[in-house]
């Protein structure tokens, strides 16, 4: 496999677990009443944090897990609780009023002013652990070891997969206001109650995982990995 394999695989994979296209009507309930101006400013301050904290993790490692002595697994079930918390509350209750924002007030703050506010509440739970969850951290540190077979070349085209990862999702993020206007706030409130369904079942899948990893036959194997054999 040669360092151009290695970008486009860690690429997809990344693209798969971070999935923006999945994520944009929840982005979308987050910044509801936003000017466009301002939600396209919250998109870019996500995915720029997305592509450091990221790269953080490609060059570092496991090194500051193991300096504050946790675990992935640890990581895993701490990130299920936060994603839990996230689904619960945007299955029961109006989560597009509770973020939304009067346009009125975006419009007189500012975008930048509306986008650092905005992204100051969607650090966590959305842009860590919804996007950047542990399955995408141990992704960059499994792909980041295979990179360094290819010295500073694999460096470089690991870096330029997290960037491709980053603009991609921010494109997604932009093309929020077709995609609201298309399902009004009726079609949004239902995606984004189902979609906190989902987000619940997936917060235990993440619990069960790391309970799994972290004991000895307390979780059965096809609980932790249900669709491993498929």
């Amino acid at each position: 496999m040669s360092a151009t394999d290695l970008a486009v695989n860690f690429f997809v994979a990344l693209f798969a677990l971070i999935d923006p296209i999945g994520n944009v009507p929840v982005f979308a309930a987050a910044t509801a009443g936003a000017a466009a101006a301002g939600r396209r400013m919250v998109a870019l301050f996500i995915c720029i944090f997305a592509f450091l904290f990221l790269t953080f993790f490609y060059f570092t490692g496991l090194t500051l897990l193991e300096f504050f002595g946790i675990s992935l697994p640890a990581f895993r079930i701490a990130g299920g609780v936060i994603l839990f918390l996230l689904g619960l509350d945007m299955a029961r209750d109006d989560f597009t009023a509770k973020f939304a924002d009067a346009a009125e007030a975006s419009e007189t703050e500012g975008a930048t002013a509306y986008a650092r506010r905005r992204f100051e509440r969607l650090v966590v739970p959305f842009a860590m652990p919804l996007l950047i969850g542990p399955g995408a951290i141990s992704t960059v540190v499994i792909y980041a070891s295979e990179a360094k077979k290819f010295g500073l070349i694999g460096d470089l085209s690991g870096v330029a997969a997290l960037f491709a990862v980053s603009v991609v999702t921010m494109i997604c993020f932009w093309a929020t206001p077709l995609i609201s206007r298309v399902l009004g706030r009726i079609g949004m409130t239902i995606i984004v109650r189902v979609l906190g369904l989902i987000l619940c079942a997936m917060a235990v899948q993440f619990i069960i995982a790391g309970v799994a990893e972290t004991t000895k036959d307390l979780v059965r194997p096809a609980a932790a990995a249900p669709y491993a054999s498929l």
